[in-house]
């Protein structure tokens, strides 16, 4: 495949050697806002970029009809527009605030979880992420896909703010600490005891290859689309 990478910092540089010894031809690495000149004819666009930006990096990529993997969070108020972009102009669309292949499967455990504990009023679930100091935005997109997957399963949340738990408010505690890369944690705690589901990420690399595999999976296809689809969950 032909693969743009939109956002050339830390984890486009990964993506593009991953992308490149699974055999790909990466055809752009931009830092400017995308036009159809320097795209230079992709199959397929990958985004990670800064969140003031990634609405206008993605609207671009999907007017001239290329199909976009982003993985850039904090800008997920105008997503709406951008799914409905990509249905307009006949393309693909697929958002992953995570694209792990281990983090996707603890997002199915996180709503496992959920769905178990909706009837044991004993306890209170609380989040937490672990995030290196340079991410800019808090709480991490990978922990509001958790709160989420919480709501969804469990009736006694239904909004997350950063600090305690209360009431229906699922609490986040949003950690910065120096090169983390990355850690979920999920609480249930009552008086007696505490149940614990977490994730930690040791590098990178996972979420950069799954980011190539959502490419990949998406050549040729029209809509818009999350890691369940890739992974079949």
């Amino acid at each position: 495949m032909k693969i743009a990478l939109v956002g050339y910092g830390k984890m486009g540089k990964i993506i593009d050697e991953i992308a490149t010894k699974r055999g790909h031809e990466v055809v752009a690495r931009l830092k400017e806002t995308p036009t159809a000149e320097n795209l230079n004819n992709p199959d397929v666009v990958i985004e990670f970029s800064l969140p003031e930006v990634a609405f206008d990096n993605i609207k671009a990529c999907l007017e001239n009809k290329v199909p976009v993997i982003c993985g850039t969070t904090g800008w997920l108020e105008r997503k709406a527009e951008v799914e409905n972009l990509a249905i307009q102009n006949e393309t693909a669309f697929l958002y992953g605030s995570n694209f792990s292949l281990g983090v996707n499967l603890f997002f199915a455990l996180n709503e496992k979880l959920a769905d178990l504990m909706k009837s044991v009023d004993e306890y209170s679930c609380q989040l937490e992420e672990i995030h290196h100091i340079h991410k800019l935005d808090a709480p991490s997109g990978t922990a509001i896909s958790l709160a989420e997957g919480i709501f969804k399963n469990n009736p006694k949340y239904d909004a997350w703010k950063l600090e305690e738990t209360q009431d229906k408010q699922l609490g986040i505690f949003a950690i910065r600490e120096d090169e983390v890369p990355g850690t979920h944690s999920v609480f249930y705690r009552s008086e007696v005891d505490e149940i614990e589901i977490k994730h930690t990420a040791f590098n990178r690399n996972g979420f950069a290859l799954g980011a190539v595999v959502a490419a990949e999976w998406i050549k040729d296809k029209k809509g818009n689309f999350t890691m369940k689809d890739v992974l079949g969950l």
